[in-house]
């Protein structure tokens, strides 16, 4: 995985979600909250796993809708935020942090009900392996999203300090047969890059925005979309 050594820095992960979800960012993590609350409802209940859970951004707010949610991430220092926010939330009895490596679940085959991924596949070096594994310990659902090659963030990746994985539909679609998922729903988003609204006020974020969601409902729109969520089902 591209950044492992970074995510694993307490000062990043101390900071992560007010730098990366505060001012115009704000609205990219409602969208992404969004996208994992439609995808797997109903959560009352059901088994859940987020891979590279991070600070628990997901975790804590599937456990709120009643899931039992386990998150895994291969840093420690981003768990140890994770803990300390489901403790704030008073839901850390639904919730299991653990540290491991996402192209080795410790888990059982078809273990969970539903198995999602955000903000992750741009990191993966062998996407095909986490995928696998993903679909492996899940009796269900697979849930991810990706950056997307033909897109705004092309324009400034190199400049990035770990650069992303950026993938073509043909790219997913091989990657979804290759792990046995059938693709049940997708979503294309964010012609302009998250980059862009981290770096502006909210009020100014939210108009060009409403822009952004208008011209994405077009056809093309969903050509230059930055992210896809991809809904998936095993076998």
């Amino acid at each position: 995985m591209k950044g492992q050594e970074w995510y694993q820095a307490k000062d990043i992960a101390e900071d992560y979600d007010t730098k990366r979800f505060s001012r115009g960012g704000r609205l990219i993590d409602k969208r992404e909250k969004q996208a994992v609350l439609d995808a797997v409802s109903p959560v009352e209940d059901k088994r859940i796993l987020e891979i590279a859970c991070g600070t628990g951004r997901f975790t804590t707010m599937l456990a709120g809708h009643g899931g039992e949610v386990t998150g895994l991430d291969i840093s420690e220092a981003m768990l140890q935020q994770g803990r300390e926010k489901v403790r704030n939330n008073g839901v850390g009895d639904a919730i299991e942090f653990l540290r491991g490596d996402a192209a080795r679940l410790p888990f059982p085959d078809n273990h969970f009900d539903a198995v999602f991924a955000i903000r992750f596949f741009h990191l993966a070096e062998t996407p095909a392996s986490f995928l696998r594994e993903m679909s492996r310990v899940s009796r269900d659902q697979v849930f991810f999203d990706t950056f997307n090659r033909y897109s705004t963030r092309t324009v400034y990746n190199w400049l990035l300090p770990m650069g992303s994985r950026l993938y073509s539909e043909s790219e997913v679609d091989r990657l979804l047969r290759g792990a046995d998922l059938t693709l049940i729903d997708e979503a294309h988003d964010f012609i302009l890059p998250y980059g862009f609204y981290r770096q502006i006020p909210d009020e100014i974020a939210s108009s060009f925005r409403e822009a952004d969601t208008t011209i994405g409902e077009t056809s093309v729109g969903e050509l230059l979309a930055s992210v896809s969520y991809w809904n998936t089902t095993v076998g």
